[in-house]
């Protein structure tokens, strides 16, 4: 009997008080939070790392050389060398071109400060010039009216994974003997007339930071070029300046910016998958369009042109609702990012360093106050993205 009324009381109808609780709580629960970026460190690349830990020198082994031979390859170039940063690859490669002292380089101010500040670190002055008039990369419009007698060079940004207009870029470097180094840290695949963006210009730049379209499981930066002159003195400068056949004679002060070669394995793995998942953020980027392309008070990003290919580090909208938006999305689990809330010419450093005040670039400010990037990587799930975009209409209309 006792057998008996446990088994009827185990398996008894709750009471309805105790369905209203059960059902509070599932309601209560918070959903799944939906990241700004979220990296992919697989299996195989966990492998590939530990197998060059364990079988290479840790320092410049067989997976640096090979890695920077497969980018090159994949971006069409002779030569890659690989860096500690994306920043360092900036750097050095102005190093490389005796850009320095009493030479201007000119550059957006619409973008991650590094982009300024390796210039400022090669001994040089960045020069900015304003955005195009109807989307976020540097004019090269506005940028011909800043040459003058001590401009070295010229470095658009090709910004959120979005191609500059790089081919007007290079005529206007040509016809006024000018170096052009594109500034491809957001941008690995992005393509401009059937061309990979790094091999255009006399020298590109890409960063590997976690957060990029790939990544080295670290910080890590490479240069591309055709130069060989070049790269050869890339190899020295972030290499102490070291000889190219002399292990202990240095021809040039250079430092410590190498790839470590664990990091190399890693990102040749991530580079074999580097074109399906440019295919899944502009996949992504596609839906974000269809959801949101009628929804008043936001402006989505520029269409890429026919002979463009965009490859969407980010997908940044604008919104002069920025805050209350993004605030609305983190109280439902979303996250968003700010790239960037001040333009590089209001820093600090740059306003007291150049006498830089508010209004100096309009274009660039106003993009600062109304920018917003949401949740972009390809892993992310087609009804995620339609959560992102519920909630950022919801957030319009509260």
């Amino acid at each position: 009997t006792r057998t008996l009324n446990k088994i009827v009381t185990e398996n008894a109808p709750l009471p309805a008080s105790a369905l209203v609780e059960s059902e509070s709580q599932a309601r209560a629960e918070p959903r799944k939070k939906i990241r700004l970026a979220s990296p992919i460190i697989d299996a195989e690349m966990k492998a590939a790392a530990l197998a060059a830990l364990e079988n290479e020198m840790m320092v410049m082994g067989e997976s640096v050389f090979k890695f920077e031979e497969e980018f090159a390859k994949y971006c069409g170039t002779k030569y890659a060398v690989s860096t500690a940063s994306g920043t360092a690859a900036l750097s050095i490669t102005f190093q490389a071109m005796s850009i320095g002292h009493g030479n201007e380089v000119i550059t957006t101010p619409f973008s991650f400060i590094a982009t300024a500040n390796s210039i400022v670190h090669a001994g040089a002055d960045p020069i900015f010039a304003d955005v195009e008039d109807s989307g976020m990369n540097l004019s090269p419009r506005k940028t011909r009216v800043k040459i003058g007698s001590k401009t070295r060079a010229l470095m658009p940004v090709h910004l959120y994974g979005h191609p500059s207009r790089i081919d007007e870029f290079h005529d206007l470097a040509a016809e006024s003997g000018l170096s052009l180094i594109e500034d491809a840290c957001q941008a690995h695949g992005a393509e401009f007339r059937g061309r990979k963006v790094g091999s255009i210009g006399d020298a590109g730049c890409f960063s590997f930071y976690p957060a990029k379209n790939m990544t080295v499981g670290g910080d890590g930066g490479i240069i591309t070029t055709n130069d060989e002159e070049l790269a050869d003195v890339a190899r020295s400068i972030r290499d102490c300046g070291r000889d190219k056949n002399s292990k202990y004679y240095h021809g040039r002060i250079g430092f410590t910016s190498r790839l470590n070669t664990v990091n190399a394995a890693i990102g040749r793995i991530q580079l074999k998958r580097l074109e399906a998942w440019n295919e899944a953020r502009r996949r992504i980027s596609e839906q974000y369009r269809k959801e949101l392309e009628n929804v008043r008070d936001i402006i989505l990003p520029p269409l890429e042109a026919s002979f463009e290919k965009a490859v969407y580090h980010l997908f940044v909208i604008r919104t002069k609702f920025r805050d209350q938006v993004k605030k609305r999305l983190a109280d439902n689990g979303i996250e968003t990012g700010i790239h960037y809330p001040r333009p590089i010419h209001l820093q600090a450093p740059y306003r007291e360093k150049y006498g830089y005040a508010e209004g100096a670039f309009p274009l660039s400010e106003s993009l600062s106050n109304e920018v917003l990037s949401l949740p972009m990587y390809p892993t992310l799930a087609q009804d995620e993205v339609v959560r992102v975009c519920e909630a950022l209409k919801k957030s319009l209309v509260a």
